[in-house]
């Protein structure tokens, strides 16, 4: 997805980076950026203020993302992703949205067009789901968003 490359990018990082050089390169960042070292001007300021800004939502998202942070909510990702049912799903941009009857909401990225079509045809969506889109594509919790938000 674009806007993880993006993130990665602007934050300079691989895709294996672990949560702690995320962690390290985003104060870094912070502290170059932070709009209290830009007094001189303005404009100076205001950049340094929508720099910052998207500094925190790439640390953020990627934080999300990151294995380290899937891993410690594996079993109740595992346990919803099982036992309970589709109640509502959205898709947008090549992002797909499940929300399920226990209340959890995870966002699936990457996901084709053709595969959402599949997943919205299918006979059973939940079983389509479990076979070819909770495990084969990155996904966060929108609820942990919520959550920390």
């Amino acid at each position: 997805m674009k806007k993880i490359v993006d993130y990665r990018k602007l934050l300079g990082v691989t895709e294996s980076a672990e949560l702690q050089e995320l962690k390290t390169v985003y104060r870094s960042l912070m502290k170059t950026w932070h709009p209290d070292k830009f007094t001189e001007s303005v404009e100076a300021r205001t950049e340094a203020e929508e720099k910052s800004k998207t500094i925190i939502e790439a640390y953020h998202f990627l934080v999300s993302i990151a294995p380290e942070t899937r891993s410690q909510s594996l079993a109740e990702y595992t346990a919803t992703t099982t036992t309970s049912n589709i109640a509502d799903y959205d898709y947008k941009g090549q992002v797909l949205t499940i929300t399920f009857l226990d209340g959890s909401e995870y966002e699936y990225f990457d996901v084709p067009r053709a595969v959402y079509i599949k997943f919205i045809n299918a006979d059973s969506p939940g079983r389509f789901a479990r076979r070819h889109i909770y495990n084969s594509f990155v996904y966060r919790s929108v609820n942990k968003l919520v959550a920390s938000a």
